[in-house]
């Protein structure tokens, strides 16, 4: 009798699960199938590759193209991950095999509470130390003349956002290496160093890439501390001083306006369905990646 109970509880389970499973994928069908409805009106006016390859963004005159802005958030995005993961990989190995148990204790609830500061705040610190910073030092070292509003100072600021969100996933798969392996290799007379390089970051590498993809996934929706520092100015960047205009930014600066512009909502819906296909895309690549390295270790 326990038995059949048992079972039944389970099957419950399983089906509970398959439907909650199901109406996840569900929800994003539903999203997507909502924005292509909205974004259409615009389709019919240009086509895709007008839409997706355009410079010009003018509403009023019946312009939408994207490309300034599919380029102003790959670039605010690449710009943050350059200086992050350099920074992440060795503050968690630092924090991992180097630091002492006191140092951890203080160090890691400092990390989390970084992860729980609002946007906001990240925004406004961009604007009082980094855009001065680029603007009135960094650019006049390269001869150039710029306000500080620009694509440098929007990637050091989401660099900064995501830190703790890495650091704190790359700590936790560091230290799921057995410490088996470490003293294999110290005993073969490899330094501490060599051990680090050779045998913890590849060991640790599948879980790197994964704190890397959940960084990345964050990165590209960033709305509020970004759209303070990018300069939100619809052109291609033709270098790291130049003023960049991230979708995020583009969605939540203009959605108030949409209703008074022809097309200007649906410009908008697909800016929206742009980036969540780039996201999403983003994901799935990722996964195959990380799907073969873990194959390739194991």
């Amino acid at each position: 009798m326990q038995r059949n109970i048992r079972l039944l509880k389970d099957r419950g389970v399983k089906r509970i699960s398959g439907i909650l499973l199901g109406l996840s994928f569900l929800m994003i069908l539903v999203i997507v199938v909502g924005l292509c409805v909205k974004s259409e009106p615009l389709f019919e006016q240009q086509s895709l590759i007008e839409v997706l390859l355009g410079t010009v963004w003018s509403p009023l005159k019946g312009y939408f193209g994207f490309l300034p802005f599919i380029i102003g958030t790959i670039s605010v995005t690449l710009i943050a991950l350059i200086i992050a993961v350099p920074l992440c990989v060795s503050a968690s190995v630092y924090l991992v095999e180097y630091a002492s148990a006191r140092v951890r204790q203080v160090v890691l609830p400092l990390v989390n509470i970084l992860a729980a500061i609002p946007p906001v705040l990240y925004g406004v610190w961009g604007i009082l130390f980094v855009v001065p910073l680029i603007g009135d030092y960094l650019a006049p070292v390269f001869g150039v003349s710029t306000t500080g509003y620009s694509i440098l100072a929007g990637g050091v600021v989401l660099a900064v956002m995501v830190f703790p969100i890495m650091v704190s996933i790359m700590v936790e798969v560091l230290k799921t290496i057995p410490q088996d392996l470490r003293a294999v290799s110290l005993s073969l007379g490899a330094t501490r160093l060599e051990t680090v390089q050779h045998v913890l970051l590849r060991k640790a590498k599948p879980g790197i890439v994964a704190a890397i993809v959940l960084a990345i996934s964050r990165a590209f929706g960033e709305t509020i501390a970004v759209l303070m520092v990018c300069g939100n100015i619809p052109q291609l960047p033709q270098s790291l001083f130049d003023a960049g205009y991230p979708l995020p930014a583009l969605i939540a600066n203009n959605f108030g306006e949409m209703m008074s512009i022809p097309l200007y909502d649906s410009a908008l819906m697909f800016a929206a369905l742009l980036l969540l296909v780039i996201i999403l895309g983003f994901n799935v690549v990722s996964r195959g990646i990380l799907k073969r390295m873990e194959e390739i270790n194991q």
